[in-house]
């Protein structure tokens, strides 16, 4: 609960309080649909009661309980992925959203293998009928187009 009043938003409160909020829908859901059944039976109308009570009220439930579950459910998929990938970063010696860095200090790094130049460069490719006309070795520069006019 004192992360409710963490004023620097270094914390998710959402998915300790998605349970309870969940709760409150559930109970919410249930007195709405006695009240549409005792409104349906006040009104005199036997057979709209009878409706209300056993098809279309369950039904509405269902649906609208669905959705909050999956409104939820998605907010708090998207939070644990934040936190998830905050936690990632700090393994990798990066500085997760939030934290307090310097500016000049350096994110996530390659493998060492990436730095270094290798010590056999690749070989330039045989000349000869393999390579269809026109191609050039990428290391050498592209010679400009020709414009005639």
């Amino acid at each position: 609960m004192k992360n409710l009043f963490d004023l620097s938003f270094t914390r998710f409160v959402s998915p300790s309080i998605a349970k309870i909020v969940y709760v409150l829908i559930m109970v919410a859901l249930g007195i709405m649909y006695l009240v549409f059944v005792i409104a349906a039976f006040s009104s005199r109308n036997f057979l709209l009661g009878v409706l209300v009570l056993l098809v279309l009220g369950p039904l509405f439930a269902l649906i609208y309980l669905a959705l909050a579950r999956i409104g939820l459910e998605s907010l708090v998929a998207g939070i644990r992925t934040a936190e998830n990938t905050a936690e990632l970063i700090r393994l990798q010696g990066g500085t997760p959203p939030g934290g307090t860095a310097a500016w000049t200090q350096a994110g996530p790094t390659g493998p060492s293998s990436w730095d270094t130049p290798s010590v056999n460069p690749p070989a330039a490719p045989p000349q000869g009928s393999q390579y269809p006309a026109g191609y050039q070795n990428p290391e050498q520069p592209p010679t400009p187009p020709s414009y005639k006019g």
